[in-house]
C-alpha cells in the first residue's frame, strides 16, 4: 500500500509491483507465445527491482514542473510520470 510520508513508496511503487507481478504470471502462464514475451521481462523486472524503487523514490517531495495545471506540457507531464529510466527502458522494450 501506498505511504503517507515522503521517502515511503506511493502510487508509482504500486503500480511498479503490480507490472512485475502480472509479467511474472504471464512469464508462467502456460502459453508458449506470452511466455516467450514476457520471460525476459519478469527476468528484468526481478532483477532490476531495487533499483527501480530507489530511482522512484529519488524523485519523491520534489517539485516537478509540467507546464501548467490545466494545461500541462506533454514532454514534462511523461519526465514527471515516468521518474524511472530503468522501468522505461524495460516497458519500451515491450
Amino acid at each position: 500500500a501506498p505511504g503517507r510520508k515522503v521517502g515511503q513508496p506511493d502510487n508509482k511503487a504500486s503500480h511498479f509491483y503490480l507490472a512485475q507481478y502480472w509479467a511474472n504470471a504471464l512469464a508462467n502462464s502456460g502459453d508458449a507465445e506470452l511466455e516467450a514475451k514476457f520471460t525476459s521481462v519478469a527476468n528484468a523486472l526481478n532483477e532490476k527491482e531495487e533499483v527501480i524503487i530507489a530511482e522512484l523514490l529519488e524523485v519523491e517531495g520534489k517539485p516537478q514542473d509540467v507546464g501548467g495545471y490545466f494545461h500541462p506540457n506533454d514532454e514534462l507531464a511523461a519526465k514527471a510520470m515516468r521518474p524511472s529510466a530503468t522501468l522505461n527502458a524495460i516497458i519500451d522494450a515491450i
